[in-house]
């Protein structure tokens, strides 16, 4: 995949996008054709973004100082005649981390935390398990600003997706409309009962603290590489399991907002050759419906610059992303509802006003009406003070 001034070569990938496939008749041949060239595309766009980044990493330093310069509302897009102070922007944008068990989320805020402090050899903040088919992974909401120090971004790491659809939607739907909270724990329906009690027992003993509920602003949907490239390579149950996991939950309607789907993000590149981590990313492509900039390949273990910067490019865009999808301010709302209710007021005043306009002719006596009549022809300059009566009751239709 390398040649010797250290650019990719695309040419050796043609493999990946030849195979797989088997065609049958005239309708199918054209079929497999497009798809292929469609492939073929998107890979060679996979490969031109790793040899951009290489240029684009000398930018490194400035990229950093836009994410620690940031502050909520930055980069919030004026537009539909709206200004900044519409829209409900809080203290704190806050990022989510969504993933199946084992795709690295709390590695993933390791390395952010690491690479936006620009500190290698700080302690670890997430805890990590190592043997994620049986360690005991996230259990509870953690919330870790970025960097430490600061107030204006937090992540969150989340308590890691089940192989139950149901499940998952139920969880997700409420974590982005009631919000996440620090340090709380996040059970399942389908936990055992030894689980729950030695959770309920970890919460006994440490405590719990009320901490403040943050709405969701984006979304960071995490994926195991390797898993995913087990899945393209296998037709077992258990590797395609994976890919549905993924498929579905990352096109749940909860983590949208609008028209944008979450940010992914592909770890365990460092355990791949840069051919088969194109390989993945390019099938993610097909696979989610997104264009190959959505998606951020980050090895959890790489310390090179091209890895910084990615991470640096990832949180731009989510943060991009969170500030143009901010709600407008109820107060803005109720002048909106003022003014059509203004309008509803002066309108009914004036349907009124001509109502009894008419009652008042109908209902007053043609005596009194000739008597009026007569004054004010004769030039008298005052007009007796006989006021006609009205029955409100018969004209209580009016009202």
């Amino acid at each position: 995949m390398k040649v010797e001034d250290g650019t990719v070569n695309g040419e050796n990938g043609l493999v990946f996008v030849e195979t797989g496939e088997e065609s049958s008749g005239p309708s199918s041949t054209l079929d497999f054709e497009v798809k292929n060239k469609r492939r073929h595309s998107v890979y060679q766009e996979i490969l031109q973004n790793y040899n951009e980044l290489r240029i684009r990493c000398k930018n490194l330093k400035e990229a950093k100082e836009k994410i620690l310069s940031y502050s909520p509302g930055a980069w919030t897009e004026k537009v539909g005649g709206l200004n900044l102070s519409d829209y409900d922007v809080p203290k704190t944008t806050c990022l989510i981390l969504i993933g199946p068990r084992g795709s690295g989320k709390s590695s993933l805020i390791n390395r952010i935390s690491k690479v936006v402090e620009d500190d290698k050899f700080a302690p670890v903040r997430a805890q990590v398990s190592y043997n994620s088919p049986t360690g005991d992974g996230t259990y509870f909401l953690q919330e870790y600003m970025i960097p430490r120090e600061s107030t204006s971004v937090c992540l969150y790491d989340t308590r890691s997706l089940s192989g139950n659809s149901n499940e998952n939607d139920r969880i997700l739907n409420c974590w982005m409309t009631k919000g996440v909270c620090h340090g709380e724990l996040v059970f399942r329906n389908t936990d055992s009962h030894s689980l729950k009690k030695l959770l309920n027992h970890r919460t006994y003993k440490t405590g719990y603290l009320p901490s403040k509920r943050r709405k969701v602003n984006f979304v960071i949907y995490v994926a195991n590489g390797l898993s995913v490239l087990k899945a393209m390579e296998n037709s077992g149950t258990l590797e395609a399991q994976y890919t549905n996991t993924v498929a579905s939950t990352f096109n749940c309607p909860y983590l949208s907002f609008k028209d944008d789907k979450p940010v992914l993000v592909v770890t365990h590149g460092d355990l791949l050759s840069l051919s088969d981590r194109a390989r993945v990313c390019a099938h993610m492509v097909e696979l989610l419906g997104i264009p190959p900039t959505q998606i951020f390949d980050i090895p959890a273990e790489s310390d090179d610059r091209v890895t910084e910067f990615t991470i640096i490019e990832m949180l731009r865009y989510t943060l991009q992303h969170a500030d143009r999808n901010y709600s407008p301010k109820i107060k803005f709302m109720d002048k909106v509802h003022k003014a059509s209710l203004s309008l509803c007021m002066i309108l009914l005043i004036l349907g009124l006003g001509i109502a009894i306009a008419l009652a008042h002719d109908k209902f007053t006596h043609p005596s009194l009406r000739h008597t009026w009549k007569f004054l004010a022809s004769s030039g008298k300059p005052k007009v007796p003070d006989m006021q006609p009566k009205i029955d409100w009751y018969k004209i209580r239709h009016i009202w």
